[in-house]
């Protein structure tokens, strides 16, 4: 009978979204904003300022496949690789480009006003002092980090990184921690060479360590945290100092090392163990952000994730005490990546910098801040309480149909175990957020993982509207699913896991109204029914 229900359900919100996503599309058009010449700059500059990543193809669409204005025929499940800018988004920037139009004088006092938001909705301004940085993406605020933190004077100890398997992180990330370039183009326009090191700088490729087992199954945090204090040591016990990265969390939803492990560390090596959190997802209630900080630790995070802004807007959060320390680095090897405007006015070597604004990061960020606002609207009960019924139905779905085998992930709690100890246990940053699995075709008796050419084929057709004969309703339907990542190998083939992936925008949607959560989920188990159906197209 609840099969029936569900079934029901399901048929009345598919037919509901197909005959009403084209009217929304108008209906957000029309209503967004007045002058299509303001929509059209603003869709211009939310381009600007980063790297070949952000420009766009023939089709309109940046290298994650996103566009530059809202597209609200697509139903946005892939936020752990990019994701499009939303309507409210989009008019926060049109107006905040409205306001510079009008006064090109107030550029300073919009950017120290979007730097006080993020402190203030992050949870950042929990730690009074902590300063914030900002950066055209995560991929950038890593080579920013590796600058802040290596000491200028050649005689002292040079860093070495420490960070988990750029498999789960990215794929520039190695680069950017060594200090060399990772584009042909950085952030400030120059042309430059993948590979070759930041002028005056001199560092060795990060120690990595790796997340999964060659099959694709997590290694027990107990394993991880082990090979990460064994690099780390090594590290040390060579006469360099560590940058410790901890990812909070990665591409397939994993932590690593575990907090208490980089804490452990920290204590016992003290300033020549310097940790960085990669929370570039900015999957982070507040408290946990705060909690960070506290303990003397940088946090990485972007807008772009997560919190469904427009690709290309990230913040590095310093708090007091090692703020204090990477202020005495200079930052002309940062000429190339980075502006007077994007570090705090207080900061000695911004002067170093080029003094030319970034309107298209600034824009960026103010199109997140507007989700992160709305996000921070709904009770941290009620949050927790959404995430809980989605994950349970998208759990059920994928495990009860041979064609999908979930890729598993260390429960949250577990390896986040310091915060949760004497803390409030109901933390929504404890729910997954990033559901990541593998596709399998029967041949014969048995099923076989799909290839990793035939996953990217279904990750690009997930986007399309499907036609011909025979097409089911839901095939019509545009979802934006996590790319392909690579997570092991099985048979002497690579093996990689799609992601379906909950945001900040469904979590307000879905608490807003009676129906949002229904809706939420249905639209979780009709992506997942459009890949069942797809594959047996293949």
């Amino acid at each position: 009978m609840r099969a029936q229900i569900e079934h029901r359900a399901s048929s009345i919100v598919l037919r509901t979204l197909l005959s009403t996503r084209s009217h929304a599309a108008m209906a957000t058009a029309s209503t967004l904003i007045d002058d299509p010449e303001l929509a059209e700059a603003t869709a211009y500059w939310l381009t600007q300022g980063g790297d070949t990543r952000l420009q766009l193809d023939a089709q309109g669409l940046n290298l994650y496949g996103c566009p530059s204005r809202p597209d609200p025929g697509l139903i946005a499940l892939g936020s752990s690789t990019a994701s499009v800018v939303s309507a409210r988004g989009f008019e926060a920037a049109s107006r905040l480009m409205l306001r510079l139009g009008a006064d090109p004088g107030c550029w300073p006092g919009e950017v120290d006003r979007v730097r006080a938001e993020l402190l203030a909705l992050s949870g950042a301004d929990q730690v009074p002092g902590t300063q914030v940085v900002l950066s055209a993406s995560g991929t950038d605020l890593h080579l920013i980090a590796s600058q802040l933190l290596a000491d200028g004077d050649e005689a002292a100890a040079p860093l070495q990184a420490l960070m988990a398997d750029p498999a789960e992180t990215g794929s520039g990330v190695p680069k950017a921690l060594a200090a060399r370039h990772f584009n042909t183009r950085s952030a400030q326009g120059a042309t430059v060479v993948p590979g070759l090191a930041l002028p005056g700088s001199a560092m060795e490729a990060p120690r990595t360590v790796a997340l999964r087992e060659m099959d694709g199954r997590p290694r027990s945090v107990e394993q991880i945290d082990a090979d990460f204090t064994a690099e780390a040591e090594r590290i040390l016990r060579a006469g360099r100092r560590c940058l410790l990265v901890l990812v909070d969390v990665s591409k397939t939803g994993l932590v690593a090392p575990s907090p208490a492990c980089a804490l452990r560390l920290r204590h016992r090596w003290g300033e020549r163990l310097e940790v960085l959190v990669d929370a570039c997802q900015f999957r982070l209630a507040p408290a946990s952000v705060a909690a960070c900080l506290r303990q003397d630790f940088g946090v990485a995070l972007t807008g772009s994730k997560f919190l469904g802004g427009p690709v290309f807007s990230a913040a590095l959060l310093l708090p007091p005490a090692l703020a204090a320390r990477a202020r005495r680095r200079p930052l002309r090897s940062l000429r190339a990546y980075s502006a007077r405007g994007d570090w705090p006015r207080s900061w000695p070597g911004a002067r170093e910098l080029p003094g030319s604004p970034n309107p298209g990061l600034l824009l960026r960020w103010e199109a997140a801040l507007a989700e992160l606002r709305r996000l921070r609207e709904v009770p941290e009960a009620a949050v927790s309480g959404f995430l809980r019924e989605w994950g349970d139905a998208v759990s059920e779905r994928l495990t009860g149909d041979p064609v999908f085998e979930p890729l598993p992930v260390t429960p949250l709690a577990r390896s986040r175990d310091w915060r949760t100890r004497g803390a409030d246990t109901a933390s929504w940053d404890l729910q997954p957020t990033i559901f990541p699995f593998l596709l399998r075709r029967r041949e014969g008796p048995s099923w076989r993982p799909l290839r990793p050419e035939e996953m990217a084929w279904l990750y690009r057709q997930m986007r399309e509207p499907q036609a011909g004969e025979r097409v089911p309703l839901l095939a019509q339907l545009r979802f934006q699913i996590g790319q392909p990542v690579v997570c092991g190998v099985r048979d002497g083939q690579a093996l990689t896991a799609l992601r379906l992936c909950v945001g900040a925008r469904d979590i307000s949607a879905a608490t807003a109204g009676a129906r949002g959560t229904a809706e939420a989920l249905t639209q979780a188990r009709l992506a997942l029914d459009k890949l069942a159906w797809l594959i047996s197209r293949l």
